[in-house]
């Protein structure tokens, strides 16, 4: 037998042996807009660490940061597309093209606080509107990041329903937004992101929301020293993988793919909410700002409870919220 046809029939036995889809299996491609310091890329990378720890058989992840592939919302069309990414971090906002409810993972109001958002996740209540992502983009949510706390900074000391009447506050351009802002009283006004610091130091707005990381980067303490702790948004992103490439996986390895999700998804929201917390302490150390206690929590969402049910009413969520407010 010669030499080269020897070659031949053992490359074909290797072939014959490995199992179906093994060649797909070997190489899945991650994407970030961000650099190895972000929670998202951090989320992702233990993504990464688990699946392949999990799977014990050669798998090579790829993940693409820094905006390599383009932005989140490209990520999630090649996902659905099943080409270019595998799995990535995206915000529900980009998910909205395919699912009209995809927004309310992430809308205003609907966490009463960081441990409440915890056990909503914890308990999968988000899990039907996945579903509904899934059917409808064919991209899984297979864990959530996420959780920078969202609050407002503001040029004047509020602490209350009565001091934030009438408060000009800049909002981000989602219509739920804006009416949950109103229903607490607020004046919200949506302008361009890169214009809300001029917008306060000229008067136009008085006042603004982000979380800690946006507060820090945009410098918006230098106009804005008071942060009242609303704690009105706390980010979910979550952690998607193209339904398209999951289904060319062996078994095993779709049961790693899983298990990664979640544990990935925690970590990021370990990281991020650890790290909201950090920025402010040290914001506040150097005396760029002061956080202010808000004291009617409580009431604020209670205003805002009859704009988040009618939401939820249009978007066929109803029973999901009944049962995110029920948790304890």
């Amino acid at each position: 037998m010669s030499r080269f046809l020897t070659t031949a029939l053992l490359g074909a036995t290797l072939a014959f042996a490995a199992p179906v889809g093994a060649q797909q299996a070997i190489e899945l491609h991650g994407a970030s807009q961000f650099n190895d310091d972000h929670a998202f890329t951090k989320a992702l990378a233990k993504f990464g660490e688990v699946v392949k720890a999990c799977y014990g058989k050669p798998i090579n992840f790829v993940l693409h940061k820094n905006s390599e592939l383009g932005l989140e919302k490209q990520y999630f069309e090649y996902m659905a597309a099943g080409r270019a990414v595998d799995y990535a971090i995206v915000s529900p906002a980009h998910m909205s093209t395919f699912s009209k409810a995809a927004p309310f993972i992430d809308a205003p109001f609907l966490f009463r606080d960081l441990a409440h958002w915890n056990k909503v996740l914890d308990q999968d209540l988000l899990k039907p509107i996945a579903d509904e992502i899934a059917k409808r983009s064919d991209v899984m949510l297979i864990g959530y990041a996420g959780g920078g706390t969202r609050n407002i900074f503001v040029n004047k000391p509020v602490s209350n329903m009565a001091e934030i009447k009438g408060l000009k506050v800049r909002v981000q351009g989602a219509p739920i937004w804006s009416k949950t802002f109103q229903a607490a009283g607020m004046a919200p006004t949506v302008i361009a992101y890169n214009e809300v610091y001029n917008g306060i130091q000229n008067g136009v707005i008085a006042a603004g929301e982000n979380e800690a990381a946006g507060v820090e980067a945009m410098r918006f303490y230098e106009v804005a020293p008071q942060l009242a702790m609303t704690e009105h948004a706390i980010t979910i992103r979550p952690l998607a993988f193209s339904g398209k490439t999951f289904r060319k996986l062996p078994k095993d390895l779709q049961d790693c793919v899983v298990k990664g999700g979640k544990e990935g998804g925690a970590h990021g929201r370990q990281v991020e909410s650890s790290e909201d917390t950090a920025k402010l302490d040290a914001l506040e150390k150097a005396g760029k700002l002061k956080r202010i206690p808000f004291t009617e929590r409580a009431a604020m969402k209670k205003a805002v409870d009859p704009v988040m049910a009618e939401y939820a009413k249009e978007i066929d969520a109803v029973a999901i919220l009944e049962k995110i407010n029920a948790v304890q």
